[in-house]
Order: C-alpha cells, then sequence, then structure tokens
C-alpha cells in the first residue's frame, strides 16, 4: 500500500513571494543589459540573474540543497533582493527601487516570521 503525501498548501503570500523573486531576477537580467557597457553588458546581463538563481536554489528555495539556519537564508534573500534594488536606483528609478524595497522587506519579514513560528 502506497501512502499518498500531504498536499501542498500555497498561500497568498508564497505568490507574492513568488512574484518578488520574478521581479528581482528580471530586474537585475535588465539592470545588466542597460547599466553596463557593451561586452560586460552581456557578461553582467546574464550573469547577474544566473547568480541570483543559484543562491536562490542552493540555500533559500523549499528544496534548496543546502539546509540553512533562518538567518542564512536571511542573507541570501537579503543579497538577492538587495542587488536588484540597488540595480533600479542605479538605473535612475528610485521610486521603483523604493517600491521594491518596501515591499521585499514587508514580504521578506513575514516570511521570515512564518519560519520561525
Amino acid at each position: 500500500m502506497t501512502s499518498t503525501p500531504a498536499p501542498v498548501r500555497v498561500s497568498a503570500l508564497d505568490i507574492i513571494r513568488f512574484v518578488l523573486e520574478i521581479f528581482a531576477i528580471v530586474s537585475l537580467a535588465i539592470w545588466g543589459f542597460v547599466a553596463f557597457p557593451p561586452f560586460w553588458n552581456i557578461a553582467v546581463g546574464l550573469g547577474a540573474p544566473i547568480i541570483a538563481i543559484l543562491l536562490w536554489a542552493l540555500f533559500r528555495s523549499p528544496k534548496a540543497v543546502f539546509h540553512v539556519d533562518v538567518f542564512g537564508k536571511a542573507i541570501v534573500e537579503i543579497a538577492v533582493m538587495g542587488t536588484a534594488v540597488f540595480g533600479w536606483w542605479d538605473m535612475g528609478f528610485p521610486i521603483v527601487a523604493g517600491i521594491f524595497a518596501v515591499a521585499a522587506i514587508v514580504v521578506g519579514v513575514m516570511t521570515g516570521r512564518k519560519e520561525l513560528s
């Protein structure tokens, strides 16, 4: 007899967090392609999102390769989201940077509190 796994519950917070992750990765690609001179724009435009995806997959995702405590996960999340915020600021869009920073902080704190409880 095989047992069925428990259904995965996806909350609104999980969906918002996923959208923020995708926005951060796309933001890093845009920043790389727009803010750097030729050759470097391709290197950073492709490299920054790839590094962010690798960091997220290795340490932060639900099926992470390396299991770290909640504070280690927070460091990775701050690095990825913070770099995306910096990218928007560097491109001359401080309002987008500010809105994204506030959204990332609020969702990050809520997620962290959920993980600690």
